[in-house]
């Protein structure tokens, strides 16, 4: 439900908000490039692998960007009572949600909002 109203609300340019296949442990590594801070992302940024989504409207960015930490660790929760280890790759608000771009230790991005999130910085233990 939260990822029907995500996507009512926002154009995700690029990437299929996709689920971590495989449940393990294993913590993804923290990159040097591949990542948005300090500004919204646009469709380029998606095309580039620099980010998971571009927040538009009438294809005018709306996305803000959020005073979070990029990358970071972080835990997401799928909903189904697992916590899958990720890095954030982009944080922005939009429409009054606080949207963050994932991406897991097979290299597949996904979305989500903070509720499903647990931020853990730049180390995860």
């Amino acid at each position: 439900m939260r990822r029907g109203l995500l996507s009512m609300l926002l154009l995700l340019v690029g990437t299929e908000l996709a689920v971590a296949s495989a449940h393990g442990s294993q913590w993804p590594t923290l990159p040097k490039t591949g990542f948005i801070a300090g500004r919204p992302a646009t469709q380029q940024d998606v095309a580039d692998g620099n980010a998971v989504f571009s927040a538009e409207k009438d294809g005018v960015v709306i996305g803000k960007p959020l005073p979070v930490q990029i990358p970071q660790f972080a835990l997401w929760d799928d909903g189904k009572g697992h916590r899958i280890p990720v890095i954030v790759v982009q944080a922005e608000s939009a429409n009054g949600f606080e949207i963050f771009g994932l991406r897991d230790a097979s290299g597949k991005d996904l979305a989500c909002t903070r509720a499903e999130l647990v931020l853990l910085g730049q180390t995860h233990s």
